[in-house]
């Protein structure tokens, strides 16, 4: 098996059973790590008009699995709603989509995308993104995986993240701009960090389902 540049041996996850607690590394630890390798622009496609929803829609459905996330505009103010999702990113273990949703054909595809049963969605943390889904898109997304809740039954004490999931099984350091994180989501144009921010957050969470062999 290959990700991120590396090759992972199978027995390595075998090694996570379910009747051992394990303990996440901190951030110490994890900045001592070398970068996890990342998709560049090259391997990034954005989704912004109908032509693109199309196109990604086609080759999106060819996969069984996908990584999952979105991205929202932040919110500053108490009691102040997020309009989010402004940003859905899924991801094969090659290639990385980052839709907009200012355009209805978009939201169209990804509605069509994440309502679609028998393919694996898999993320951290996807409470929230679920229900800013249905709110948004009136829909309910289909076969979400979520990968805390995989660790937590492999003996994880907490919540593990994608930062913590790739030091734990590509002994790597997983790259989060805290600015890039706190951007303006609904932004008509995306900056190449945000689009980079994006798609590797899906990408991460893809390799991380291959990695644990759930596929």
């Amino acid at each position: 098996m290959t990700s991120g540049g590396r090759r992972v041996s199978r027995t390595r996850y075998a090694a996570i059973r379910m009747d051992t607690r394990h303990t996440a590394p901190d951030r110490e630890q994890i900045a001592l790590l070398e970068p996890f390798e990342r998709l560049g622009l090259d391997r990034i496609r954005l989704v912004a008009t109908a032509a693109q929803a199309r196109m990604a829609h086609d080759e999106l459905v060819q996969a069984g699995a996908w990584g999952f996330d979105t991205e929202s505009k932040p919110t500053f103010f108490k009691d102040q709603l997020s309009e989010g999702p402004h940003v859905v990113q899924l991801s094969t273990a090659h290639r990385a989509w980052v839709f907009q949703l200012h355009d209805p054909e978009c939201r169209a595809a990804v509605a069509d995308l994440l309502a679609l049963r028998g393919v694996v969605k898999a993320g951290f943390g996807l409470g929230d993104d679920r229900k800013r889904i249905a709110s948004k898109l009136g829909i309910e997304p289909a076969g979400v995986l979520e990968l805390n809740a995989v660790f937590r039954e492999r003996g994880y004490r907490k919540d593990m993240g994608v930062k913590a999931a790739v030091a734990v099984l590509f002994n790597r350091r997983f790259i989060k701009s805290r600015k890039a994180t706190t951007s303006n989501w609904a932004n008509p144009r995306l900056t190449e960090a945000q689009l980079i921010y994006a798609a590797n957050d899906a990408y991460a969470a893809r390799c991380v389902f291959d990695a644990l062999g759930l596929a």
